[in-house]
Formats: C-alpha cells, structure tokens, sequence
C-alpha cells in the first residue's frame, strides 16, 4: 500500500497545485476587473457580487491550500513509515479508509472520538 499511497498522493498533490494556480488565475482576473470596474457593486442586483465572488474564491483557495498541506503531512509519513498508523491508537488504518481519505491521520474509532 505504501508505493501504492504515494503514487496517489503524489497525483493528489498535482491536481491540488494545478487548481491553486487555477484559482490564483482567477483571482487575478477577478482583481483586475474590479480595477476596471470599480462601481459600487454591493448594491449590483444582478446577483453575486465581485466581493462575493472574491469570498467565495478565496475560501476555496483557502481550503486547497489545507489540502495541500495534508497531502504534504501525509507524504511525509509515507517517508518516514508512520503512514497508515493512528496518530491516536496507534493501530493500522484500514486500507478501505485510506484509499477513501489519503491524508487520513486517524483510524475511524479515534476520528469518531475526535469529533473528524
């Protein structure tokens, strides 16, 4: 599973780089039309605002970058032979948690009990 994990959380961490930039791209634009544009959209009754747009954009770049950061955790722990141990227990993940969460740290019990 070791190899097998780090080949997918080495692709996980691509993808997850690729729509950083994705997202920085757009948050460059949408930084550059509000140059252009600098009208009081707060009050735009066309619908979401550039402001709610930058929210929105924003969060989700906030949550690749934490992403990023759990694949770069957990790929740590595949170099260093803790991958797939609960940082909790101490006992195995079950591969079947780890191939549907990657950059898990605990086993389900513990999870459970960290309120994850």
């Amino acid at each position: 599973m070791t190899t097998d994990a780090h080949r997918l959380l080495a692709d996980l961490r691509v993808a997850t780089l690729a729509r950083i930039a994705q997202l920085d791209d757009e948050m460059a634009d949408l930084r550059a039309d509000r140059a252009i544009d600098s009208a009081d959209d707060e009050h735009d009754p066309e619908g979401v605002t550039l402001s709610g747009e930058w929210s929105l954009l924003a969060g989700l770049r906030d949550e690749a970058s934490r992403t990023l950061g759990e694949i770069d955790l957990a790929l740590a722990r595949v170099a260093d032979g803790t991958y797939g141990t609960c940082v909790d227990c101490g006992r195995a993940i079950p591969d079947a948690r780890l191939r549907a969460r990657p950059t898990a740290l605990r086993c389900v019990a513990c999870a459970e009990r960290a309120g994850q």
